[in-house]
């Protein structure tokens, strides 16, 4: 019995042979059929006797079935899947792409690496989603006229691992993430260490772009205090006083998608970065943050483009400006009679000062810095530094509790504004309520001085 082979040819080499068997039959001559196929005289001669040798088939190209010479070694392809299994599980094909080439010397397509993980049957850990319809806003033309700042909540050492925010700040015209910070949560104080990195960095932005999170704003159903009241307006949170201090335009977005700059990559940095930290070894938060600056300046030059202009927006601070006196959360009290301060359950001992010996019922400034320390302000000299014990967290409060003052800040810094003179009017200079001391407190050291009680 004669075994019968098939021969796949394709539309063209069909056609081909139709033509050339007419040909052969005498129906056309063999320059109409050089016509007819676009071929040369020449070339249609070529394909006539090879049709009279080998048949149809040998019209069909001679590596048809043939392994391409390029191909992936089998081998390779064998070990990028044991790879992926393995080390790389959950990456997503671009990352673990450029992974391969970083960290195990294979230089592959991501084409090649897509297509080997396919036929092992490993698809991308991600579905894609069909865009949706949106209008394009075009970037700001040079860095540092806008920053926009989110905070991305989530399991960066794993399902099992704890759930961290990473605050993140990003130029919207160059797509740099500028500056990032781990927190256990999205706080104000969080933010602030974000903008200390930019204003240290690079300078002072023209505006920042946000969410309307109780942290950047008041939310507007917010009952407002007699105060605020008074004043006619609300109180600002402690970040939004920072901004005004700074001179650092506000804008409130009415949907994530508005500041899609930095909504964007949180999903790149879930898929790259926490596979970073799984192999760095990462444990802990502030493991997390040392590590931080270098996987940012990588995504920087995989991912940044450059600014449409080369001017940059960024205000510098001069070199003597006292960053802690800028980032801090600032509360206005009344000093007692017996010259002490209450403050987050802390009583805080006035001392004498230079210029006068009491500071009893003056207004001065509180400040709690980053570092949980707390200093207290008088007409621009600083009365008292107390450091923070060593099991004291950093503040995480957002709003002041009285209006705030016109702040320092050094004339390097000129487009910075000083609060409204409005926003100081009518504020109630009361104290707290009087009540008797404790039996240590630091006035009953004093008798001289009236304190002593019965």
């Amino acid at each position: 019995m004669m075994r019968e082979d098939t021969i796949t040819m394709t539309v063209k080499e069909q056609r081909r042979s139709q033509v050339l068997m007419r040909v052969q039959g005498g129906a056309i001559t063999l320059k109409e059929a050089a016509v007819i196929m676009g071929v040369s005289v020449r070339h249609a001669r070529r394909l006539k006797g090879v049709l009279a040798r080998l048949g149809p088939a040998g019209l069909a190209h001679g590596n048809r079935g043939r392994a391409s010479t390029r191909r992936t070694a089998a081998e390779v392809r064998a070990a990028v899947v044991r790879l992926y299994q393995r080390t790389y599980q959950g990456c997503n094909h671009q990352h673990f792409t450029e992974l391969l080439a970083e960290r195990e010397g294979l230089s592959l397509s991501v084409a090649t690496v897509r297509r080997t993980l396919k036929e092992a049957g490993l698809g991308s850990p991600h579905r894609r989603r069909p865009p949706k319809h949106r209008s394009r806003r075009e970037r700001m033309s040079a860095e540092g006229m806008l920053l926009q700042l989110d905070g991305s909540p989530y399991r960066w050492l794993g399902p099992g691992g704890p759930k961290w925010s990473l605050l993140g700040a990003v130029d919207d015209a160059t797509s740099d993430p500028v500056a990032g910070v781990f927190r256990e949560e999205e706080d104000a104080a969080g933010y602030m260490l974000l903008l200390r990195q930019v204003v240290a960095c690079k300078g002072i932005p023209a505006a920042v772009y946000h969410d309307r999170h109780s942290i950047f704003r008041v939310p507007e159903r917010t009952p407002m205090s007699l105060e605020e009241e008074l004043a006619g307006e609300p109180l600002p949170t402690q970040f939004g006083r920072l901004l005004v201090e700074l001179g650092i335009q506000s804008i409130a977005a009415f949907s994530p998608q508005a500041k899609g700059r930095v909504e964007r990559p949180w999903r790149t940095h879930q898929d790259r970065l926490a596979v970073e930290l799984r192999l760095a070894g990462v444990q802990t938060i502030s493991e997390a943050n040392a590590f931080l600056p270098g996987y940012l300046a990588r995504y920087r030059t995989r991912f940044a483009v450059p600014p449409a202009s080369s001017e940059s927006a960024y205000v510098p601070l001069s070199s003597d400006t006292d960053l802690d006196r800028l980032f801090c959360f600032k509360y206005t009290r009344t000093v007692a009679p017996d010259n002490t301060i209450r403050f987050g359950g802390r009583v805080l001992q006035v001392p004498p000062g230079p210029d006068r010996l009491s500071y009893a019922r003056a207004r001065v400034e509180v400040h709690e810095h980053l570092d949980g320390s707390v200093a207290v302000w008088y007409q621009g000299q600083r009365l008292l530094v107390e450091l923070p014990a060593e099991d004291q967290a950093l503040p995480v409060r957002t709003r002041p509790r009285t209006l705030p003052q016109p702040s320092f800040l050094p004339e390097a810094t000129t487009r910075v504004p000083a609060l409204p003179t409005s926003a100081c009017q009518g504020v109630s200079t009361a104290g707290p309520a009087k009540r008797k001391p404790a039996t240590n407190h630091p006035w009953r050291r004093y008798p001289d001085r009236g304190g002593h009680f019965h």
